[in-house]
């Protein structure tokens, strides 16, 4: 069983750096092209990840790259200048163009991040992998564990792997046991987990799927070559563009 779904990983990964799934252009390549160890660049791709939920990925980036680019709403990607701004003015920033759909709800948690990156690291987010020492497993203990209200939906159990997987794909980033970033559980990695045979229709529609998934692709890349993060973008773009057939 654990041979049979490897070789069909190796498969799919195969066509994934062939290109053959697509993917030329990710939805977090829409960006300002900051410099990558800026602290501009590191907010640019933390604050947007917070209202990546139940949504288009690529309009979402799509629309923070406009509200970065646009001198009357880049404020809101300042925490200190986010803080000195009324509500109103931060709600009319976020939902210019639409990177905010929920313009109370999903202001708030904008406002509460810059919050706590302004109390925790005097508004700079690099200095949270700093004290951490860039351990992935501390840095997730500190947002899912100690200080989980503090960071809403970054700590969630999708969000905050996707998020730290983007910052070591677009910032200057880098982690210690980065063999510990798990793939991020969103709809299309759990469908293409599902449909490569690593869980059954029963787990599929149970309430913790996100965590069997994660459990099952750590158990499964124990070992071996890989490490979970690896397959994450293969998996979503395969069920993404309909599971093309595995070419052998």
């Amino acid at each position: 069983m654990k041979e049979e779904i490897l070789k069909k990983v190796d498969i799919l990964y195969d066509m994934y750096k062939q290109g053959s799934l697509g993917g030329d252009f990710m939805p977090e390549d829409e960006n300002p092209h900051l410099e990558k160890g800026s602290l501009e660049n590191y907010l640019y791709f933390t604050l947007p990840m917070a209202l990546n939920y139940q949504r288009n990925s690529y309009t979402l980036w799509e629309s923070a790259n406009k509200t970065y680019q646009d001198k009357e709403t880049n404020f809101v990607f300042s925490p200190k200048e986010v803080l000195k701004r009324t509500i109103e003015e931060v709600q009319y920033a976020l939902t210019k163009y639409k990177v905010a759909l929920q313009k109370n709800k999903q202001t708030e948690i904008w406002i509460t991040l810059c919050r706590t990156f302004v109390d925790l690291f005097d508004g700079d987010i690099r200095k949270l992998f700093f004290q951490l020492n860039h351990d992935v497993d501390r840095i997730r203990d500190f947002i899912q564990k100690e200080n989980k209200k503090k960071f809403p939906y970054l700590s969630g159990t999708k969000i905050c792997n996707y998020w730290l997987y983007v910052l070591w794909q677009y910032t200057s980033q880098e982690y210690k046991n980065i063999e510990h970033l798990t793939v991020a559980p969103d709809t299309h990695v759990i469908k293409s987990t599902y449909r490569i045979g690593l869980i059954t229709e029963e787990e599929l529609q149970k309430n913790d799927v996100q965590q069997i998934v994660i459990e099952r692709w750590n158990q499964l890349f124990e070992g071996t070559k890989y490490k979970p993060i690896d397959i994450h973008t293969a998996l979503w773009l395969w069920s993404r563009n309909g599971f093309k057939e595995l070419e052998k």
